[in-house]
């Protein structure tokens, strides 16, 4: 093996990135959110970039897996996953099936380990792509398409975080022409052509109304809703029923697999997922009972790039369509949902992405979206370089923070604004 791609050494930077107060069936997103960001350095002097959550419960886990890297080859991506379970064991903060944060399904020490895995995966291909002078899609094995679509991501939210939060310019949204104003910038800013709008918040019928407004005003536009497991198979069924001629697709209406199996056998809309679908050992049931038609595919949660294109196969294989999900990423993970997508001969529907919410970056140069879509790289890894003075800063920021922020809890956040709020119990409506 070639030295220059053995690994010399592994840096984990925990940063805290500020985040606009959107609100969500759990409560709303923190002033800040935590990500981290991995640095494989090679002994060639070739540092690969990787990024995934940096909740504590996540750097638990990356820490011991950053100590065994030293002395791997780059290239040995598949044993990434024996040396994470030999030396990471359980997060302190797991303990058998716990929910982590309500919005992804539950949570196992397995699928955490599996996020963490991701960045280092992610790391790895862009080392190894910059040391060939390969983009990583050509890793994967070349893209199929040279720009990937991606959908704008609507939210009700507020202008400001409660107690001291700075208002940004984009105002509140908390009704149905909020909503429809914020689609307004979106499409002329990005040129975005299909609309997801993150449910659960309200009664169902206003969220049904803010949908038909978004139906008036963007005449044939692809249109998803998606509320986070928040409602019963009933409710879930009559949504369906009132916007079953706009909806491309209807996203984990009810929490579980039974649910939702329910639900598609009686609904015309197409059920979509990231929350019951999101581990190999999960596809078999949902698959063979039709509880979805769209898996929303995400490498933090699969164990990466490669393990994206094994689900997409078996998409494929099913007949079941492939989207993908998006989390309160920065332009390193945006960077590699890009080139991975790339790489999907069946990319059903345009990718989520939530890159335009986020005011900080750690990578020196935004991704510019034109008509919705972003231009493949061919630069030698994943096509992005780091901002070293934007990362000490925003570390410097978690150094700082008293731990409120350090791990994310959208309930917490939203009990500074309304002190008796609990998390809801589901189904919600």
């Amino acid at each position: 093996m070639d030295s220059a791609l053995i690994v010399e050494e592994v840096q984990l930077t925990p940063i805290l990135i500020s985040d606009p107060p959107l609100l969500n069936t759990q409560g709303v997103h923190q002033p800040y959110t935590p990500r981290l960001v991995v640095e494989v350095v090679t002994r060639g002097g070739v540092t690969g970039l990787g990024e995934t959550y940096g909740d504590g419960k996540y750097l638990d886990l990356a820490r011991p897996l950053a100590g065994a890297m030293p002395g791997r080859p780059v290239t040995d991506v598949n044993g990434l996953f024996s040396l994470a379970e030999r030396v990471c064991g359980d997060s302190r903060a797991v303990d058998g099936r716990v929910d982590a944060g309500g919005l992804r399904g539950a949570q196992t020490a397995d699928k955490l380990r599996l996020s963490v895995v991701s960045a280092f995966e992610v790391a790895c291909l862009d080392a190894l792509g910059k040391t060939l002078g390969l983009p990583v899609h050509a890793l994967l094995g070349g893209k199929v398409r040279d720009r990937v679509e991606y959908s704008a991501y609507l939210f009700y939210r507020w202008d400001a975080h409660p107690v001291g939060g700075e208002a940004d310019d984009w105002g509140a949204a908390l009704d149905p022409a909020g909503i429809v104003e914020q689609a307004r910038r979106f499409d002329r800013t990005y040129g975005f052509r299909s609309f997801k709008l993150k449910g659960g918040v309200f009664p169902p019928e206003r969220e049904v109304a803010a949908i038909r407004a978004l139906a008036e005003e963007f005449p044939g536009r692809p249109l998803r809703l998606d509320p986070n497991g928040a409602w019963s198979v009933e409710t879930s069924l009559a949504v369906a029923r009132e916007l079953k001629d706009v909806l491309e697709y209807l996203e984990d209406p009810a929490s579980g697999t039974d649910a939702m199996a329910e639900i598609a056998a009686r609904a015309d809309v197409p059920l979509a997922t990231n929350m019951c679908v999101t581990t190999f050992e999960e596809v078999p049931e949902a698959f063979a009972r039709d509880s979805v038609r769209i898996v929303l595919c995400d490498h933090h949660y699969w164990g990466g790039l490669h393990r994206t294109r094994e689900l997409a196969a078996l998409c494929r294989t099913y007949g079941v369509g492939l989207s993908m999900h998006s989390n309160t990423h920065l332009g390193i993970s945006l960077a590699a949902m890009t080139q991975v997508a790339s790489t999907l001969p069946r990319l059903d529907h345009a990718c989520d992405t939530h890159h335009p919410w986020q005011s900080e970056d750690v990578v020196t140069a935004r991704p510019l979206f034109e008509d919705g879509r972003l231009a493949v790289s061919d630069a030698p890894g994943l096509g992005v370089e780091l901002d070293r003075d934007r990362l000490a800063a925003l570390h410097r920021r978690w150094v700082e923070d008293d731990g409120a922020m350090r791990d994310r809890d959208d309930a917490a956040a939203m009990r500074v604004a309304d002190p008796g709020w609990r998390t809801p119990e589901v189904p919600r409506w």
